[in-house]
């Protein structure tokens, strides 16, 4: 299939990425291996929280009818403390020292907080009175045996896992990490730590791109940095196959210059190509494709337009084959300009920028200074100002729209 001539808006790249990504299959995991992972299938409580009443404070356990006036002297009969119920019944005139968490006592309906007593050898004195059911915590107030908690694709930060633990499962069915193989290309490059050539400079792409899709859910492969001929690309990329990569992601070589042969490289190893070249600024140069069962996202070479196009397309990538059935929708949010723009041309722009808290909504200040190639400035932005293609120019105050570029 050859590449497409007409620039392909984001949107459209975006749609054709996700939908082409196949739900993995599941595994079940420990519960805390879980975390980060996405559900398979919904969890259903296995018990009652709480199962039964439970004070709430610590107090004592009383009848509400005995305590409809105050002051009032009860007969303490017994203690109550969590993982230790009192097992006999509270009657009339007679109550229960009981401790937060604890069961209440059959016959009690109320707690008196201990602020509110004044204790004495075998009985305590109220000193205020309370209607029926205070600080008590009724059987399965937080939910019920049965209760579906946590749904299918859901993804399981430290509260679910808390919720899961509470609904004691010990373990969960989550969809398996998608296996992402990043290749860098090209002669210019050295890794880091090792001494440059003249004429090269230091690999930093794989490290931004592969940290955005494990933060994703994913796992990576490092297939290192490939040469310039046909030979070590191909090796490369038989070398992601060997691992099972579910996505093949290539940094840079993908255009049609004399030194750039990754898309003929993975033509000549059978890709079907999807498309190539989206209407965006920086990462023009986007390519999608598959070969056999492993999709290939092959990202532009300058270090700012790939880390952008991991943001935009391969973080969304990660989380479709992981289940997440919001995988695509929409990550923008609503600020406000800090800085004039000038009006855009045909692409659409996605602007480094600054997050500065405002009296609403926070202030997005893009830098002066764009160019695909300047890490620093990368470094120092928190978001990512969006600019449709063909917006007229805008002034400081106005609204616009921003991607976070998240922290870890």
């Amino acid at each position: 299939m050859s590449a497409p001539s007409k620039l392909l808006p984001v949107a459209d790249a975006l749609k054709r990425i996700i939908e082409a990504a196949k739900l993995l299959e599941s595994e079940r995991v420990s519960l805390p291996d879980s975390l980060g992972r996405t559900l398979a299938q919904d969890v259903t409580a296995r018990r009652t929280q709480p199962p039964f009443a439970a004070s709430s404070m610590d107090g004592y356990a009383v009848r509400a009818s005995d305590v409809a006036s105050s002051p009032v002297t009860l007969r303490v009969i017994g203690t109550s403390a969590a993982g230790h119920r009192f097992h006999g019944e509270v009657k009339a005139g007679e109550c229960v020292r009981i401790f937060t968490g604890a069961p209440l006592p059959d016959g009690a309906d109320t707690i008196i907080i201990q602020e509110n007593t004044s204790a004495h050898d075998g009985s305590v004195d109220i000193l205020q009175s309370e209607s029926r059911g205070t600080y008590v915590r009724p059987a399965g107030l937080d939910f019920k045996e049965g209760d579906v908690l946590l749904t299918k694709g859901t993804r399981l930060g430290p509260c679910e896992l808390a919720i899961a633990a509470a609904m004691n499962h010990g373990s969960l069915e989550v969809t398996r990490k998608p296996r992402i193989a990043i290749l860098a290309t090209g002669d210019e490059l050295v890794q880091p730590g090792q001494e440059p050539g003249p004429d090269q400079i230091v690999a930093s792409n794989t490290f931004a791109v592969g940290a955005y899709a494990r933060h994703a859910g994913a796992d990576i492969i490092d297939l290192g940095i490939a040469g310039d001929t046909f030979a070590d690309i191909e090796r490369c990329i038989r070398a992601a196959h060997e691992a099972k990569a579910d996505v093949l992601v290539t940094l840079g070589g993908a255009s049609v210059g004399d030194h750039d042969l990754v898309q003929s490289a993975l033509n000549r190893e059978g890709m079907e190509l999807g498309f190539w070249k989206i209407a965006m600024r920086p990462g023009k140069p986007l390519m999608h494709g598959k070969l056999g069962a492993m999709q290939i996202l092959g990202l532009p070479g300058n270090p700012v337009s790939a880390i952008v196009c991991g943001v935009l397309f391969l973080v969304p990538l990660v989380r479709a084959l992981s289940g997440d059935p919001h995988a695509g929708a929409e990550r923008s949010e609503a600020a406000i300009l800090g800085g004039d723009l000038k009006e855009n041309d045909s692409r659409e722009d996605y602007l480094r920028a600054e997050l500065s808290v405002g009296t609403g909504l926070p202030i997005a200040t893009p830098f002066s200074r764009q160019d695909s190639s300047m890490l620093r400035v990368l470094a120092q932005s928190h978001c990512l100002v969006i600019r449709p293609p063909r917006a007229p120019s805008a002034k400081a105050g106005e609204a616009c729209r921003i991607i976070r570029l998240g922290s870890f």
